[in-house]
Parts: structure tokens; sequence; C-alpha cells
């Protein structure tokens, strides 16, 4: 659909899919979900005022649709970044640093939350005001292609992938499906051309870029700073190319101890960050300003100091290699851990590694939460759900520990925090 007529010459747009949040003169998208329907509403919409409404079987698409035509009015007059994070870990943390590091020079709108699917994308897109200078946008995926949807909507200038996990395996059904699907955004870069940013420590990045990346390159290189490298990677016959900006986060000076962030494996989010920033002209200090300076809220990654216990806090999200990488970052004594869910075929032979591994660790106290540890050879207590955590930590406290708690959001973990 031409969009021209609703969006041209506009500031900015004022879309919502909330029929409570309708004002005058805004878009109203009726969608319908699993337990409501927003085609209900539509003429209460028009009574209080909405200005045009998207309603039918396909509001989404044409949600999507307009979305995509906005974010090319909003870059019409001069050339503005779309960064696009993605990966199976870190996406949130890398999101959250990159925009608190380039919000010392520019006016940056970020995907807020956990917008990071085929509604939240568009959804963000469509917050974009002219004033800003740069869009931060989050992808997720659980299923082949989810991608591939997310970047034909955004159509991002750079894009960064933080690292390929096993995660979402039943929606995928292996882990070269994932990494399959994570390197479409690799693909759209490549053939529209724009940056990517890569973590030269990980191999597996590595292996997917080149394995990405057209064939009879020219490849370029340039001396950045004493840090980092920029690649400059021009296709051949032709004036269009895509840039590699090269980082290790070994090599990043900004260590995990001078911010308010708790695990080793934040390390990469910290040096994605600092070599976005840097790439945008920021100078070291100010993306160390930034950086040291960001907390983390949501559950993740954060320190909590107790009455009675110091507890890190990571119970947002949990898949086999986050969860391999919390452990095996983790410096105490106590582990809480909730189950990882949509694990599918594999669901069984991860968490059965999670026992292993904290088998090894010779773990002094660990409480396991989700009917998956059940099946497992686990030796220490296992609860149906977070309640039951619950009642069982009313009646023997935990006084002087380091605890870790980490698991999928569906646990619902931070109901034991009160109780630590």
């Amino acid at each position: 659909m031409d969009w021209s007529f609703l969006i041209e010459g506009k500031e900015s747009l004022n879309v919502t899919t909330d029929s409570r949040k309708v004002t005058p003169g805004c878009i109203f998208v009726a969608l319908k979900g699993e337990h409501f329907d927003g085609n209900d509403f539509v003429e209460q919409a028009r009574k209080d005022g909405a200005a045009y409404i998207i309603s039918g079987e396909n509001a989404l698409a044409e949600l999507q649709d307009l979305a995509r035509a906005w974010r090319r009015e909003w870059a019409k007059d001069k050339r503005k970044a779309v960064i696009a994070i993605t990966g199976t870990n870190g996406k949130t943390t890398t999101k959250e640093l990159t925009a608190a590091a380039l919000s010392k020079r520019y006016n940056v709108l970020y995907t807020e939350g956990n917008y990071n699917n085929s509604l939240g994308v568009p959804l963000t897109l469509l917050r974009l005001t002219k004033a800003h200078e740069i869009a931060i946008i989050e992808m997720g995926a659980s299923h082949p292609g989810d991608i591939k949807e997310l970047v034909e909507i955004a159509e991002p200038t750079e894009g960064i992938i933080t690292n390929v996990g096993r995660a979402h395996l039943e929606g995928f059904g292996s882990f070269e499906v994932v990494q399959r699907t994570k390197a479409e955004l690799y693909d759209y870069i490549v053939a529209h051309g724009g940056i990517i940013y890569y973590n030269a420590d990980d191999p597996v990045l590595c292996k997917l870029l080149q394995k990405h990346l057209p064939k009879g390159r020219k490849i370029v290189r340039r001396k950045f700073n004493l840090l980092y490298w920029l690649n400059d990677v021009i296709f051949p016959d032709s004036d269009e190319g895509i840039g590699l900006f090269r980082y290790r986060s070994s090599q990043c000076p900004i260590k995990v101890s001078e911010t308010h962030l708790v695990g080793d494996y934040n390390a990469d989010n910290i040096a994605a960050a600092t070599a976005i920033g840097m790439c945008f002209a920021l100078t070291y200090p100010m993306c160390r300003e930034a950086i040291s300076a960001y907390i983390p809220s949501n559950n993740r990654s954060q320190l909590l100091q107790t009455e009675r216990n110091t507890v890190v806090v990571d119970a947002y999200n949990a898949n086999p290699t986050s969860m391999t990488a919390a452990i095996n970052s983790f410096k105490g004594d106590c582990y809480i851990l909730g189950a990882m869910r949509e694990l599918g075929e594999y669901s069984h032979l991860e968490h059965q590694n999670i026992v292993n591994m904290l088998l090894e660790r010779k773990a002094d106290k660990v409480l396991l939460v989700g009917e998956e540890y059940k099946q497992t050879t686990a030796p220490y207590p296992v609860f149906d759900n977070v309640d039951a955590l619950c009642e069982y930590l009313k009646k023997q406290p935990i006084q002087g520990a380091h605890i870790l708690l980490k698991g999928s959001r569906s646990n619902t973990l931070e109901k034991v925090i009160p109780l630590l």
C-alpha cells in the first residue's frame, strides 16, 4: 500500500494498538491476538478521534508495511543509521550499552523491553521522529526466517550478531538452522550495503561471516586505532560495498569489573558497544563513561545485596549457552536454577549437561525448578514450580550465601528474591 498520503512531511506518527490509548488524530491498528481482538474496538476508536484505522485479517502485515514506509520517510532527507542487533545471548544488554554510548553524541531511539519480534520491531520504528539520528533495533528469532522478516521491515544500515548458541531448538530444529537464521542479518547487509560488526574472538561468528560474504571480494585493511581494525570490503566491479568492523572482546580495555554488570560473559557485550560507539566517532573516554554508568534492570546481570545474601540475578532468559556461561563465570556457592524452555527433543540432554556441570563444580547448595530437571540424575532438590520453592525457602532460609539466580522467564524466579 502507498502510505505517502499519511506520512509525507510528518515529523512523527502517533500509532497505537491499544484502544485504551487512542487519542484524537492517531492511527489505531486493530490487531487480533490470542486473548483479544482489536476489531471489536474499531467503532470506539473512531468515536475517540482516531484519524485512521488499520483493521482486518492483514492488520499486522499492514502495520509492518507502514513501519517500513515510515523508516524510509524518516531517513529520506539525509542518511541516518539503523543498527540491527541479534544473537542468541547478549543482544538486549548490547543494545542497552550501545544506546547508552551513542546517546553521548546522538539522538537515539532503541528497542524498549522485549519488543524484538514481528510486532515489536515495527512498533519501535513507528516511534521514530525526524529528530532521531540513530535507531537501534533488537531482533529476536525462534523460527527459521524470523530475522529475514525483521530486516526487511527495518532495513538496517549496520548489523551485529552478538553470538550464536543453542536456544529455541524446538522451533529451529537444530543448531545449524539457528546459525543460518541469525546469518540472515549478514545476508541483508551484504545484499544492500552497510557495516557488519563482528567479534574476531568468536570462531563461530568468524566462520559464519566468511560463509556469507560474497566470493571474490577485495579486502582493503587500514589501521583504525590501537585496539580495533576497520576492514573495507568492496564488491568487484561495483561502487557499492560493505564495511567489516572487526573487534576483539579480549582486547577491550573496559572490564566487567568497572561496570555495574556481573558475569565474565558480559565482556563480549561491552566490547561490542565500545566498537560500535567508536565507529560512530565517539571517543574512548565517552564510551567508558557511558558503559560504566549503565545500571542493568529487568533481572538481567544484576547484583543485589540483600540483608542476608549476595544475589546475582540473571533470570530474564536462559538457554544452554547462557546457562553454561553463567555457571562458568559464577564465583559463589549457591545455585538456584530454573528450567530452560523451547528445547524440544534436546531438552533432556541439555538439562542433564547442566546437572553434570554442577556436579563437576561440587556446588555447595543447588535448588532446581522445573519438571525438566526431574528427568535428570540431579541429586539436588527439584521443585515443580517457583511457588513450591518459595514455600521451601520460608522454612529453610538461606543465610550468608553468594547466590546465582538463573532460568527461563517462564519460571518467574524473581518471585524468590524477597526470600533471599
